[in-house]
């Protein structure tokens, strides 16, 4: 019994040790099997402050500072154009001229109920001035007199009544002519030779100003002090339009108006720019790219552009921390120079942000860092 029971203590004893054996050997081989931590390498640069000169854009359209529909004011047939579509004119230029017969006749007619009116007028002072003589001789009744006098001053309104009507149909034989209300260019007529026309309706062209001409366009109301300044003269600034093929206008423009409120719904304000126009290169309803050249009066902190994810309009960058390891935080953008842009808010001077590598980075990520982009 003893043999048996010292044997089957060395069995249970090995078979323990062998376990603990077994147990080491794993745990090493585990932890050498263990992955290493992975490190992403990128270039990275670093937030700076400086007095940034750029040049901001904004969509523009052209718009007339005058403009207007041109319509009959008397009705009649239209007996000449002088003007061809599309034509420059002058202040006062003849354009359209409506059957003026009937409008001469009326003149006529008022001019000489006119010197009938003031016959009449000539005829009851003669009359009154005799009448006062008698009067005064009592050779006459006072009442006799009083109608004298009645007469006179009915007849005096007679005449300015006749005085009225021959201005009236002068004006409206002077109307019957069609003239430009200012200079500028007259689009494609809307009536020919011979179409009738009625006063107040009818349409007949458009003329709008073109020299110089205005280009309006939506700014940030952050920027109103900004545009204020180059309004008034307190700050300089050089503007300039883009055409919609791509070349750059030939003349610089300045900021002429600022609208008198903010559009509550989108936080934006209108701003007009006058430009020379010339040549007629500037139409209207013509759509642009307004330059701003645009000077910070203090140092802003930029970023390279590149380092900039855009999310669905929300920009985020890669800050390196003391560890280096990424976190991601959400910037604000100002004014884009060349490659480079202002941050407003987000990130601090002398944060390292990641700049090429950044579609391989993630929070948390440990990097190593290139040499910094300056």
């Amino acid at each position: 019994m003893n043999k048996k029971y010292l044997f089957s203590a060395l069995l249970i004893s090995s078979g323990l040790l062998w376990q603990s054996c077994g147990s080491k050997d794993g745990a090493a081989t585990q932890q050498q099997a263990a992955p290493a931590e992975m490190v992403v390498p990128v270039s990275t640069a670093l937030v700076e402050k400086q007095i940034v000169t750029g040049v901001k854009s904004y969509p523009a359209s052209v718009v007339p500072l005058q403009e207007t529909e041109i319509r009959a004011e008397v009705s009649g047939y239209i007996t000449k154009i002088y003007v061809a579509d599309g034509a420059t004119v002058s202040q006062g230029q003849a354009l359209y001229e409506i059957d003026g017969i009937r409008y001469q006749a009326a003149v006529d007619q008022a001019k000489a109920n006119l010197e009938i009116a003031k016959a009449n007028l000539e005829r009851v002072q003669k009359d009154l001035s005799r009448y006062q003589t008698l009067a005064d001789q009592d050779a006459i009744a006072k009442q006799t007199l009083d109608y004298a006098f009645t007469d006179v001053n009915n007849q005096k309104a007679q005449v300015q009544a006749a005085q009225a009507a021959v201005t009236t149909a002068q004006t409206n034989m002077q109307r019957s002519i069609i003239r430009a209300p200012f200079s500028g260019a007259v689009g494609i007529s809307q009536v020919r030779t011979g179409a009738l026309v009625s006063p107040g309706t009818t349409l007949l062209n458009t003329i709008s100003s073109i020299n110089p001409i205005a280009v309006e366009f939506q700014i940030s109301e952050k920027e109103i002090n900004e545009f204020a300044g180059y309004h008034t003269g307190k700050m300089t600034t050089d503007i300039n339009v883009v055409l919609p093929g791509g070349e750059v206008y030939g003349q610089n423009g300045k900021i002429s108006t600022l609208d008198r409120a903010v559009d509550p719904t989108t936080g934006t304000i209108k701003v007009r720019a006058t430009f020379a126009n010339a040549e007629n290169d500037l139409r209207a309803g013509m759509n642009l790219t307004m330059n701003v050249k645009s000077n910070s009066t203090e140092e802003q902190l930029i970023i390279p552009f590149k380092g900039t994810q855009d999310q669905l309009g929300v920009y985020n960058v890669y800050v390196i921390n003391d560890s280096s390891r990424v976190e991601m935080k959400h910037v604000t953008l100002g004014l884009k120079v060349d490659d480079k842009v202002v941050v407003t808010s987000g990130v601090n001077e002398g944060d390292k942000i990641v700049v090429d590598g950044i579609m391989n980075v993630r929070t948390g990520v440990k990097v190593v860092e290139n040499a910094p982009k300056q």
